[in-house]
């Protein structure tokens, strides 16, 4: 497996985002080692709150949520996905599978971090991969947080603009990252923040994992990753661990699966569920202090024995 790592300099000039990186190598199922990234705030013996990403960003996302959670005595955990971010691009499309990133923040959070009683907070395929990873580890974790994000198994229709986007993502000669993000937020985003969205790829060589995701997305009944994903409802619906549905009002990709988040969870029966109105995909940078506040707030009436 061939990988690049983006150079240190493009990551010089990060708005609000002072973070430290931190790295482990991960291995896929033949034993080769890749290197992932995550950053870390909020105090060492903090309950841990796991923040995971999705297409096509990366920690940065997270950069209005973390410090609301590390003021308020959390430990926010933000990876980066193997191919995004300050971790390891490898560089041809079939390096990336579904249970490969699975696997790949399993080991990070479980075999490196030794995290437990964990409160995931999921966006996009940070909810196919995190989601996937608690209903496999259901003794690791606390509390479910989905916000605007999915859990595939090809049984169902994916909308049309999810399938405007994954053409997009394939076709394009090159991607726009900062353009791509600014799609999907109501605000408009300012030049250094859509800039820090593009940092990771200095150009398309660096792209495969970005490329790669929306075609292994579940879309058909026999896809690779249909059944374990049908095996993870399985275990989620026979959980009760507390589930917060933090979806916006304005999201043509993921929307519709709030109400489905809210019916199938049994932890997310008899909750008030936020609703951040006028926001679109991106909920952590559309309303990112809001969802941090209800993080907050939720951690605190759910507290673990």
């Amino acid at each position: 497996m061939r990988v690049l790592r983006t150079p240190d300099e493009r990551f010089a000039r990060l708005p609000d985002f002072p973070y430290p990186p931190h790295y482990a190598d991960v291995h896929t199922e033949t034993g080769e080692a890749v290197r992932i990234a995550w950053v870390e705030a909020g105090p060492s013996d903090g309950e841990p709150v796991l923040l995971l990403h999705g297409e096509p960003t990366w920690s940065f996302l997270w950069h209005k949520v973390i410090p609301v959670l590390a003021g308020a005595g959390l430990r926010a955990i933000a990876v980066d996905l193997v191919g995004f971010g300050r971790s390891d691009k490898p560089t041809d499309v079939t390096d990336h599978t579904y249970a490969r990133h699975v696997a790949w923040v399993r080991e990070l959070c479980f075999d490196v971090l030794e995290l437990r009683k964990v409160t995931l907070v999921a966006h996009d395929w940070g909810g196919l991969i995190g989601l996937r990873l608690a209903a496999e580890n259901l003794g690791r974790f606390a509390r479910l947080i989905p916000t605007n994000t999915a859990l595939p198994t090809g049984d169902g229709t994916m909308p049309d603009p999810w399938w405007a986007f994954k053409r997009a993502i394939k076709v394009a000669p090159t991607i726009d990252f900062g353009m791509f993000v600014s799609l999907g937020v109501t605000q408009s985003l300012p030049p250094e923040v859509r800039d820090a969205y593009a940092a990771p790829f200095p150009d398309d060589s660096y792209c495969a994992g970005p490329r790669a995701l929306p075609e292994i997305v579940p879309v058909a009944p026999d896809d690779p990753a249909s059944q374990s994903n049908r095996a993870a409802w399985r275990k989620l619906v026979s959980t009760n661990l507390p589930a917060l549905v933090a979806f916006s009002d304005g999201d043509p990709l993921t929307g519709a699966l709030g109400p489905i988040f809210k019916h199938r969870l049994p932890g997310a029966k008899g909750l008030h569920h936020p609703v951040y109105h006028g926001a679109s995909h991106f909920t952590p940078e559309d309303a990112g202090p809001e969802l941090a506040g209800d993080v907050v707030a939720f951690i605190a009436d759910t507290p673990t024995r």
